[in-house]
């Protein structure tokens, strides 16, 4: 959740009307405040305010800046004014607070998270690369030795984060990211929000990481059964920008038609991944290339598809980074990440046009037991190097169960990792039909007996 950064309490109830221009002063004084002053609980603000910074209150109805600052307090020019009540919030667009993004309560709720085995973190309040350092480090003081690891995800929402490079940072240190344009709207201009929402998913998507695009995103729906077409244009933008995937908030949490809501942002997703336009404009994006194994055969695989008019690309993964490659090229087709680990599986939904699947101890490939099939300091290696037929047999599979092929001539572009059992490795790439391994252009090889 993170810190919750407010005001103190007014002696009038009701609160108090700032007129423009006046001056208010924020300091630590416990008294109740009148129309001059009020206590700031936060002596990070105070500290970390120089004069000019802005301060905006109650998500910005009523904009600050500050004229003179002392020890324990700041005087401020009411710019924008209007009225302040009991608790309301302040945002610090112009200042980098001393402060930890993790209160006392989330350090608690993080422990009891990692004991009952969530998949993914979600850090609000990241202003810095050193906050996500700060979650790893208390992941780590907390995950059992063979316990699986959380994934983290940052909410991007100060603009402390676009200064220097700490996007590129903060990305790289995270396994996702989310655009927050609620609260990154209200400390950023609104006219820049669009262009940092492209700046944050061009950058994700070069670093191969999901990203979400959140809040407000069919806002009218809370109260309405259809959406602006304002509002369904933004949806578009957000999927055409290339996001991994779009999250409603009040719309299905507290709104009237939760149900619609969904519809719609589902039928907005349909009709913009089948425009024409879609992947050209996903194409213009260039992607870094590695000189490893890995990186030749998922952009490979994504061409291979594209040539034969595949049905899908299955990927063989054990802890997702081969899927998460496979899904940074943007394939035309989808992308099916077959993983003997229930918590990769489980993470691997959050990324683009990746369907995950979880076979069963030994289908894949492997001749484990359930008790070690899900050992991951030691994964399960087959030890029949020559069932790879196995394997693809599987893949046919698990395609067919995840209704990504209806005809037994449907083609599947499969990678692979020999031996298997090891992380990042894919060194195969085999194009076969639905029918399995063993067919061919309807002709199906008759095995001995």
């Amino acid at each position: 959740q993170g810190p919750k950064l407010r005001v103190g309490e007014f002696s009038n109830p009701n609160g108090e009307i700032l007129e423009k221009d006046q001056t208010f002063r924020l300091d630590l004084d416990e008294a109740q405040g009148d129309n001059t002053r009020v206590m700031l609980p936060h002596p990070e603000i105070i500290a970390a305010s120089e004069v000019g910074h802005v301060l905006l209150v109650d998500d910005g109805k009523v904009k600050l800046t500050v004229i003179d600052k002392g020890e324990k307090h700041l005087d401020c020019r009411v710019d924008v004014p209007g009225k302040i009540s009991n608790r309301k919030g302040v945002n610090t667009p112009d200042s980098v607070l001393d402060i930890s993004p993790l209160t006392p309560k989330d350090r608690s709720d993080l422990e009891y998270m990692i004991k009952i085995g969530v998949d993914w973190v979600a850090l609000s309040f990241v202003q810095q690369p050193g906050d996500i350092e700060e979650i790893h480090s208390l992941i780590d003081q907390h995950l059992a030795e063979d316990a699986f690891r959380p994934a983290v995800m940052a909410k991007i929402e100060k603009p402390s984060c676009f200064v220097g490079d700490n996007l590129e940072r903060i990305v790289d240190l995270c396994d996702g990211i989310m655009v927050a344009r609620g609260d990154l709207g209200v400390e950023c201009a609104p006219e820049d929000v669009p262009l940092l929402q492209k700046q944050i998913i061009d950058t994700c998507r070069r670093a191969g990481k999901p990203v979400v695009v959140a809040t407000q995103m069919l806002e009218s729906m809370i109260e309405s059964p259809t959406p602006t077409r304002a509002e369904a244009s933004d949806v578009a933008t957000a999927i055409y920008d290339g996001a991994d995937a779009i999250m409603l908030s009040a719309e299905s949490a507290a709104g009237k038609f939760p149900e619609e809501s969904v519809a719609m942002q589902q039928r907005i997703i349909n009709r913009v991944e089948s425009d024409p336009h879609y992947h050209k404009y996903l194409d213009q994006l260039s992607m870094s290339k590695k000189d490893t194994a890995t990186d030749a055969i998922t952009t490979a695989a994504r061409q291979i598809a594209q040539t034969v008019k595949a049905k899908a690309i299955v990927c063989f993964t054990l802890q997702g980074s081969t899927v998460l490659r496979a899904a940074q090229e943007r394939a035309t087709v989808p992308v099916l990440g077959i993983t003997p680990f229930k918590e990769t599986a489980r993470q691997l939904v959050m990324s683009w046009g990746v369907y995950p699947d979880l076979p069963r101890s030994g289908s894949f490939g492997f001749s484990a037991d359930d008790e070690d099939f899900f050992n991951y300091e030691n994964p399960a290696v087959d030890e029949q190097a020559d069932d790879f037929d196995m394997v693809l047999k599987n893949a046919c599979r698990a395609a067919l169960r995840k209704g990504l092929v209806s005809d037994p001539n449907d083609l599947l572009v499969v990678t692979a990792g020999i031996p298997f059992g090891t992380p990042g490795a894919a060194n195969i790439i085999r194009l076969l039909p639905a029918a399995g391994p063993s067919c061919w252009d309807g002709v199906c090889r008759v095995e001995d007996v």
